[in-house]
């Protein structure tokens, strides 16, 4: 044969192009070593016609097919695997707490959706404690206000039913005293810690919904501006929703009335999102880094000091030329700057939000990002109020302005989720 090539070798490739010819998807060719002393023609010869290695080419198909199905499956179950890992790292990343805020658009990574109540089960013990403690005491407040209110208006049902309520806040401080005594002598196993947990958020629910019953009896004898809203836990539910959107602003004045004593961070007093930018104006403190303002996303560190369980006055102006803003806390300038969002005006048509941090367009809030405290007189002008309009604002002048834009008014607010209104005087509360 020419260039010595054995026939039987021609005869092996051809029957290898047939094999190729046939439809048979992806395969492969096993190589088998023959002896340098046999011959290979010999060898090709005792392995058969080409039907049995069409067969054989057949089950090798299948076998490779199996195979892929196989890794196919393994892929699948070691994507399930990895989502839980990350799970179980976020939730251990949410018990050893949020030390680090994440700047800028960072902190748009919210957790789950779940309404828990303020995600107490992922809370070391001893701060669920301190926050159950922190509600309590403010129901005591809530029902001294009501006792004060009795006191002019009396009412034997309503004197029956505040008594009734003193007793039920008595039986939960015994509950938590009990609750603190079995942590320290460890005899509280995580069942028994969950179950009692949630029988105490079940009685606090309980008891915000009928004090807010017997607040409501006072809203017809007090002015529309005297009340103040109360977020006495950190949930992903409890906030209030401005009925008024904002129109566009090319300068800002926005002044309120806080008290809070949470930590680390009081979290999101309010927030202002619009469609395709959920942080177009919001004020937050988070973790253990300063009050920040946030418009369009640009961030200004701010110089107020107000976690300290006392009511303070903050305002903050805004301009979009050059982007200047001040800071004034309890009627004086303590900080300034520029360069914030400069000639960027606030958008209209969005949602403006108390007590939570949006992520998406009026939702998508986070637990831990919620603010944990009491909220009065929130006002908006369009313009940058001076010195003295917000000296008056803060030592609750007569002279003192209402929004031009947002007045505080109980008609122009709604309440979710357990958030209460009371009735509020800020001088009074102050000097």
């Amino acid at each position: 044969m020419p260039g010595g090539i054995p026939w039987c070798f021609v005869v092996l490739f051809a029957v290898c192009l047939k094999c190729l010819a046939q439809n048979f998807g992806q395969t492969r060719f096993i190589c088998t070593s023959v002896p340098v002393d046999m011959d290979m023609c010999s060898s090709v010869q005792s392995s058969g016609s080409a039907e049995d290695l069409k067969t054989n080419v057949l089950q090798l198909r299948e076998t490779v097919l199996q195979q892929k199905e196989t890794i196919m499956n393994q892929k699948e179950t070691i994507r399930e695997l990895t989502t839980k890992l990350g799970r179980c790292e976020s939730q251990s990343l949410l018990e050893s707490g949020p030390n680090e805020a994440k700047p800028g658009a960072g902190r748009k990574q919210s957790g789950s959706g779940k309404n828990t109540m303020g995600d107490l089960s992922r809370t070391p013990a001893a701060e669920t404690l301190s926050q159950l403690g922190q509600t309590l005491q403010s129901l005591k407040t809530r029902l001294e206000n009501l006792e004060q209110y009795s006191r002019l208006n009396s009412s034997s049902q309503t004197n029956s039913l505040k008594d009734m309520l003193q007793s039920k806040i008595d039986d939960l401080e015994k509950q938590v005293l009990s609750r603190v005594n079995s942590l320290e002598e460890g005899k509280l196993n995580p069942k028994n810690e969950t179950e009692e947990r949630v029988k105490i958020e079940s009685t606090l629910t309980s008891l915000h919904q009928r004090i807010s019953d017997l607040e409501k009896g006072q809203k017809d004898n007090r002015p529309g501006d005297k009340f103040q809203l109360t977020f006495p836990l950190r949930t992903n539910y409890m906030y209030a929703k401005v009925k008024k959107s904002l129109p566009e602003m090319y300068a800002f004045t926005i002044c309120m009335w806080l008290k809070s004593n949470a930590s680390p961070g009081v979290g999101t007093p309010f927030s202002y999102a619009v469609p395709g930018q959920a942080n177009e104006l919001v004020l937050i403190e988070w973790g253990n880094n300063p009050m920040e303002i946030l418009i369009n996303d640009k961030v200004a560190k701010l110089p107020f000091v107000i976690n300290d369980g006392k009511w303070h006055h903050i305002c903050i102006t805004w301009t979009t030329r050059d982007g200047v803003w001040e800071a004034y806390q309890d009627g004086t300038q303590g900080g300034n700057g520029e360069n914030l969002a400069p000639y960027h005006p606030i958008k209209p048509q969005g949602v403006l939000v108390l007590g939570q941090e949006q992520d998406t367009l009026g939702g998508g809030f986070d637990a831990t990002q919620a603010f944990v405290g009491e909220l009065a007189h929130f006002n908006i002008w369009d313009r940058k109020l001076t010195s003295g309009e917000i000296y008056n604002l803060a030592t609750c002048s007569t002279k003192a302005l209402s929004g031009n834009v947002i007045a505080w008014a109980e008609t122009n607010i709604d309440i979710y989720g357990g958030a209460t209104k009371w009735t509020f005087e800020a001088c009074r509360q102050i000097n």
